[in-house]
């Protein structure tokens, strides 16, 4: 579901900037790494692409695709990324369909990076599968997620718009990456679980000496 415009505001603001870059990648980059040479990555939810510019300068990805539901949130990050060129491809559509925004084939991408998309999402278990399917073996799962106990907050409820059922504690989401056979390379929770930083890898297939 689209954010509000509270929400909106909040997110494009010099502090969530600020946490983003100086926090959250350090904490993402010090479980993941950077992304492997020549690397192709896709941000979910792009919002305004920070996220992306982050993911090409501070992680190291060549090329970033980039989907959004909002098509507002798709022009605005166009003109934030446009010095890139053809480095970026930006898309609208959902993170739950993948193939349809993006034509993702199966292990399309060597990195997708989440900042605190997927609890916006009614079916997020499908926008798991989706990033699970879409990553190579080997491939990691950036994300950094607000959790049930956050939105469950009179602050959250007064001021954001989120999915009103089954929302996912920390233990869940991880539970659910591990449900689609990607393995938890670290993580961490703040503010009493209300959120949740981490990366997963998916595993390369088992090799048959038959």
């Amino acid at each position: 579901m689209l954010m509000n415009k509270v929400e909106t505001a909040l997110v494009n603001s010099p502090p969530r900037r600020w946490l983003q870059s100086v926090y959250e990648t350090q904490v993402l980059l010090r479980f993941g790494g950077r992304v492997l040479p020549r690397a192709r990555a896709l941000e979910i939810g792009c919002g305004s692409g920070y996220g992306s510019q982050l993911v090409l300068e501070r992680f190291g990805a060549t090329h970033v695709d980039a989907v959004d539901l909002d098509p507002a949130m798709i022009r605005r990050a166009a003109r934030r990324l446009a010095r890139y060129g053809d480095r970026v491809r930006l898309a609208q559509g959902s993170v739950t369909d993948l193939r349809a925004a993006l034509d993702a084939d199966d292990d399309s991408y060597d990195a997708v990076f989440d900042f605190g998309i997927v609890h916006h999402i009614p079916d997020w278990r499908a926008a798991i599968a989706e990033v699970a399917r879409v990553l190579t073996p080997g491939g990691r799962f950036y994300f950094e997620e607000v959790t049930a106990h956050a939105l469950a907050r009179p602050i959250y409820q007064r001021l954001f718009d989120h999915p009103a059922e089954d929302r996912f504690t920390g233990a869940q989401f991880l539970d659910e990456l591990a449900h689609h056979g990607l393995a938890v390379l670290g993580s961490i929770t703040r503010i009493q679980g209300d959120y949740l930083l981490g990366v997963a890898a998916k595993p390369y297939p088992a090799r048959s000496d038959g």
